[in-house]
């Protein structure tokens, strides 16, 4: 990455003018422990007044302890996660765009953009790029396309970002469709699928020539020896392919990426 072009990510604020980018901690998390709290202190209360068994009311006043440390932690994480807020999900958006080596022209593939946020960063950073945001939009993060759009333009870069229903599983895209492709934390999420195939079938659409920043929470039982992959790229012709500690660079420690819930967070990079 040129000097120049990390200076255009230093001054790019998103979420400034009002955009929704949601939360990496989802809403029906919070509902879930709230309600488990609700009645397990509302148990609590059943067993002292009503029951009269003692030892039953401790134990749930010592689940009600464990579920509002619990709350607290997630809604901590919440928190560092948040644009506006602790910037920990921006800052790894600008560190998986700073290892993209892109000339800036051609056309951008974000598999898995959820709210948009990692797809407008790319069309704000590259002014001459098309980008594509592909995601399956689960209910769980109540984000959506239309969502997405909205965002975009709410950001000035509506008219350089379009975004579609998609499948990472299977991409609706012929071979060597994109300059460049991008994920951010999706392929741990998706469930039965193994992890390598996914990144393959990402770098399918990529065309020769192209540069990937694919980052995710790569746990070995779910990816298995990503150094091998890594390897079996190399193999296969790919160029300048790495895998970068991002647990390390972007949170400062595994420990505190843990805290996270991203303690294994890596990204694979190169040029196809």
């Amino acid at each position: 990455m040129t000097d120049q072009r990390g200076k255009s990510q230093n001054v790019i604020y998103l979420g400034t003018h009002g955009e929704d980018y949601g939360s990496w901690m989802s809403n029906p998390v919070f509902y879930m422990v709230g309600g488990l709290t609700a009645l397990a202190a509302l148990l609590a209360v059943l067993s002292f007044a009503v029951f009269h068994i003692s030892a039953l009311g401790i134990l749930f006043m010592i689940i009600v302890a464990g579920l509002l440390a619990l709350l607290g932690w997630i809604t901590w994480i919440r928190r560092q996660y948040a644009f506006g807020g602790g910037g920990m999900m921006e800052r790894v958006h600008q560190t998986i765009l700073s290892y993209l080596d892109y000339d800036g022209s051609g056309t951008l593939l974000d598999v898995g953009c959820g709210s948009g946020a990692l797809s407008i960063r790319a069309a704000l950073t590259w002014l001459e790029t098309k980008v594509v945001g592909i995601d399956y939009w689960d209910a769980v993060y109540n984000y959506s396309q239309a969502l997405c759009e909205k965002n975009a333009a709410s950001e000035g870069a509506g008219d350089r970002c379009t975004f579609c229903h998609g499948d990472a599983n299977k991409l609706d895209f012929p071979d060597e469709s994109f300059d460049a492709v991008v994920s951010n934390y999706v392929y741990h999420n998706i469930t039965g699928a193994d992890k390598q195939e996914l990144l393959l079938e990402t770098l399918r659409v990529l065309k020769k020539g192209g540069v990937f920043a694919l980052n995710d929470d790569m746990k070995p039982r779910m990816y298995g020896d990503m150094e091998t992959f890594a390897q079996k790229l190399r193999d296969m012709g790919y160029e300048e392919v790495r895998l970068i500690d991002t647990a390390r660079e972007v949170f400062g420690s595994h420990r505190r990426a843990a805290m996270m819930m991203l303690g294994e967070s890596r990204m694979l990079v190169g040029r196809k």
